[in-house]
């Protein structure tokens, strides 16, 4: 499965296509025409391989629909997914709702998060680092990881 690093700029031109970054297409299976891209539970978008699309997919369609909360998580998310493809110069089409979902203007930042690439305004996103101090990142740090990595090497 692809994995995604880093942070990459790109444009969004009159048509609302982009052209994906060199570093992103690199790391796409082979042959790469077919993309899943869907609503970010931030007001982002999320870019997928089939292959990790699927996985999520599966997740999500494996819980309980008797569950109300489930039911409107499935909606929401399973709801916005859209197939895209990418043309012969590597260009996405950005569908005019999504990107109107993401509140997308012409410069954006896509952002690679292992499986997975957000898709945000680049004024949205730099925002984010912003309007999150480095307090609040290390108590976030503290909570989501303390006690939960192992240190390499320790097979214990």
């Amino acid at each position: 499965m692809s994995v995604f690093r880093g942070e990459y700029e790109a444009t969004v031109d009159a048509k609302g296509r982009f052209l994906l970054p060199a570093g992103i297409k690199k790391k796409l299976p082979e042959g790469t025409v077919t993309l899943m891209l869907n609503r970010g539970i931030e007001k982002c978008l999320t870019l997928y391989t089939e292959q990790s699309w699927e996985v999520t997919e599966q997740q999500v369609t494996r819980l309980n629909d008797f569950d109300e909360e489930n039911r409107i998580f499935r909606r929401r998310f399973l709801g916005g997914i859209t197939e895209v493809e990418l043309d012969g110069a590597g260009r996405m089409l950005l569908p005019s709702s999504l990107k109107e979902y993401a509140g997308l203007q012409k410069d954006i930042l896509l952002v690679g998060l292992g499986d997975k690439i957000e898709i945000w305004d680049a004024v949205k996103y730099k925002q984010l680092f912003e309007d999150f101090s480095s307090d609040a990142y290390s108590r976030l740090a503290s909570k989501v990881m303390g006690g939960q990595v192992r240190p390499l090497g320790n097979d214990q």
